[in-house]
């Protein structure tokens, strides 16, 4: 008897002390989520420093002495191995299409074929390709122009010309690489890459389309007035622009390259054919990027070493602070994972069913508190990655549609706690409560669309 009753005793203490420490590592975590949100938010800090003493504090206050440093070099190390290459090659992309103004080229090219009637929708595919290789807010700079122009000339509203570009902007940012949010977070819970371009491209297209018709509803029977006058910008001289054809190809001989292989594979489990060997290394998104930023050289109008290393050294320059943001994101979520906090939360949702939901909706939040897609998803896809398993998600389509879950979070919504609506509001000239109508609410509509889009995928998928 006095045998049974120290077992319960000791039982009782066992228990105790692990639901002690439960409470205690989830409160440390929680605090460190919130404090992540108002270092960058309200201090304005940036986020490599934000998530390094984050990930510090949550390191020194819940992890054994002899394993923190280890955990922080292992999180940064892995993360910036498995994005590198990708973000720098993706940047040099982007810097050749801003450089040479082949972007202005492919619009112009569009709205040839679409029409002047149809300059939103010419606007729109333009912001959606140019925007698979070139970050939002550069994009919407670059292009804040040619709205302007196509606004004065069809005479549609300016904000629903300017949501358009920003939406079809900001829906490939958030849901594909070499964008650092996805890009951080694939690496985080270890996606295909390949997979996650052309599935983040088909479920962007959604989220696009649906952005320009709530959009368009947002201006009706409002007294919003197009563009009043054309601002002069160099690519009214289409003729100093280089061709459509040369524009297009370090943005479409990638994808093709990626898709081919990522076609080949789901039908050769072996790789013994002919077509995967061929495809096997251009495939790669690494190669892919390698292959369509030398494609983008040929648009410079003279190609020396000079220029080469010009190039480079912008996209350098441009890569660096996303990598350390992205790395740091790693850092941050291997210390979350080292706690064991995200495998006891997931026994714990394991029964409700919610699955995908999660993601989403810790996305959502972080995004609408912060402001920052980035920090956003990559915070969330730390959080989730110890989940998935208990979440039936820990499978090569779960992990993919894990992904893109978190980056339908990190769409919405965006206000004027993120850069970009200023960016937004200010190159288009719109005052905050339009932007707030029109450009907020779109991307709030956005989201829920390519989440239900993802939950209905997932019912036949997983």
């Amino acid at each position: 008897m006095s045998g049974l009753l120290v077992f319960l005793v000791l039982s009782y203490k066992a228990v105790k002390s692990y639901f002690m420490n439960l409470i205690t590592v989830s409160i440390l975590v929680g605090i460190s989520i919130i404090a992540i949100i108002l270092l960058t938010s309200k201090l304005k800090l940036k986020a490599f420093v934000a998530l390094f003493l984050v990930s510090v504090f949550l390191a020194f206050t819940t992890l054994p002495a002899d394993t923190i440093v280890s955990t922080i070099k292992e999180g940064f190390g892995s993360t910036m191995a498995s994005i590198g290459f990708l973000i720098i090659f993706g940047a040099m992309i982007g810097i050749i299409l801003d450089k040479t103004r082949a972007t202005l080229s492919i619009a112009n090219y569009i709205l040839s074929k679409t029409g002047k009637q149809r300059s939103s929708q010419a606007l729109g595919i333009t912001g959606f390709i140019t925007g698979l290789t070139i970050f939002c807010d550069s994009g919407f700079i670059i292009l804040s122009g040619l709205a302007k122009s196509f606004s004065f000339r069809s005479k549609i509203a300016m904000p629903f010309m300017a949501t358009v570009l920003a939406t079809s902007l900001y829906s490939v940012h958030c849901l594909i690489p070499t964008h650092p949010g996805a890009l951080a977070a694939a690496g985080i819970i270890d996606v295909n890459v390949g997979n996650l371009i052309i599935a983040g491209i088909l479920f962007a297209v959604p989220g696009a389309l649906s952005a320009w018709f709530w959009s368009k509803l947002m201006i009706r029977n409002k007294n919003y007035q197009p563009a009043t006058e054309i601002i002069p910008c160099k690519q009214e001289t289409t003729g100093t622009l280089p061709s459509a054809l040369v524009s297009f190809l370090p943005i479409a001989v990638p994808l093709l390259l990626i898709s081919v292989k990522s076609l080949v594979l789901l039908f050769d489990k072996e790789h013994i054919s002919l077509v995967y060997r061929i495809f096997r290394f251009p495939g790669e998104p690494v190669f892919a990027l390698a292959i369509g930023a030398g494609l983008g050289l040929f648009l410079l109008k003279k190609i020396s070493i000079d220029t080469v290393n010009s190039v480079f050294t912008d996209a350098i320059e441009k890569a660096g602070p996303i990598l350390i943001v992205t790395a740091a994101g790693g850092m941050f979520g291997m210390v979350i994972k080292a706690t064991g906090i995200g495998e006891e939360a997931g026994k714990i949702l394991a029964g409700t069913g919610a699955g995908l939901i999660i993601p989403f909706i810790i996305a959502a939040i972080m995004k609408t508190a912060q402001g920052s897609s980035t920090v956003a998803i990559i915070t969330t896809a730390s959080f989730v990655l110890p989940m998935l398993e208990v979440l039936g998600l820990d499978s090569e389509t779960g992990r993919m549609l894990t992904m893109l879950s978190m980056g339908a979070g990190s769409m919405f919504v965006s206000h004027a706690n993120d850069s970009y609506f200023w960016v937004i509001s200010n190159f288009s000239e719109l005052d905050l409560n339009t932007t707030l109508r029109v450009y907020s609410s779109s991307t709030f509509v956005m989201g829920i669309v390519v989440f239900i889009f993802i939950w209905i995928s997932s019912l036949f998928l997983l």
